[in-house]
């Protein structure tokens, strides 16, 4: 059976989403990538069944990369969900913190750590790496080396973690989506997303578009504008709300949404994630 794919290496936030929805989804085995083109070449290519790949974080908002390729390859659409607290540890195999005398970690995490490092490692030289899990790889082989990653990636790379719970923002999370070719049909309540182009030049379309889910009492759980690529000004929208694309009342405003729209592209329909409660 075709696993999983995710952005690599092993041992990264998206690899720890990837176990999740395995557990979810009775799926054992992944695939790291190199990129999030990859991730997503790994299922068009019949390398994996499915592609988790991030698509919004609590503090760093939006991954655009994600949302363009997901638009880019109407082929797959969005199966599932899963959303991952963000909890970072300082990971070493140093005896104590003033042994280190470097910290690797992705510069996101890096930015979201500095009053932990500045209180506790003052002077301590920090340093940029690929990924969180590329960082816990050179901690494994520097014993003067401490990484910033996940108690998850503390476990793969067989690291002691020398401290817990060092992010500055303990309500971080960011939330995956899962892309396939056919939907697993999960049980829970259920959200749609979806993108839309309001009608260029006419004044009040978007609000024509939104006031339709208002009146319906469809609750839009997000809303994120792109670019559409062609005109200075002319954007896309994609929508998460409440509800099946299939059933009412979801099903009713969509269609009243056709006339409304130059663009209108389900991208799936989805049991919604309640939140997680692994670390990240």
């Amino acid at each position: 059976m075709k696993g999983i794919a995710y952005l690599g290496p092993r041992g990264t936030y998206s690899h720890e989403a990837a176990t999740i929805w395995g557990q979810r989804a009775g799926q054992d085995s992944f695939l790291a990538c190199p990129d999030l083109p990859g991730v997503l070449a790994a299922v068009l290519q019949g390398q994996a069944a499915t592609a988790i790949l991030p698509v919004e974080n609590s503090i760093e908002g939006a991954v655009n990369l994600t949302l363009d390729l997901v638009l880019e390859n109407p082929e797959l659409q969005v199966i599932g969900e899963v959303v991952l607290p963000v909890h970072h540890c300082l990971i070493s195999r140093a005896g104590d913190l003033a042994t280190i005398r470097e910290v690797w970690s992705h510069p996101q995490a890096l930015a979201q750590c500095r009053h932990y490092l500045a209180q506790n490692l003052p002077g301590v030289i920090t340093r940029p790496a690929t990924s969180t899990a590329a960082a816990a790889d050179q901690a494994r082989q520097q014993p003067y080396l401490a990484a910033i990653a996940s108690n998850f990636a503390a476990e793969v790379y067989q690291l002691p973690v020398l401290a817990a719970g060092i992010e500055d923002y303990p309500d971080n999370k960011t939330r995956f989506w899962v892309l396939g070719r056919e939907n697993l049909h999960l049980p829970g309540p259920y959200k749609t997303s979806l993108v839309v182009a309001a009608v260029a030049n006419r004044p009040g379309s978007l609000y024509a578009i939104l006031k339709d889910f208002a009146a319906a009492g469809i609750n839009l759980t997000r809303i994120e504008s792109r670019p559409t690529k062609q005109e200075l000004g002319e954007y896309l929208f994609f929508i998460d709300c409440e509800g099946r694309a299939t059933e009412p009342p979801l099903r009713e405003v969509l269609a009243g949404l056709k006339a409304k729209t130059s663009l209108l592209s389900i991208l799936g329909s989805y049991a919604r994630d309640g939140g997680g409660t692994s670390g990240r």
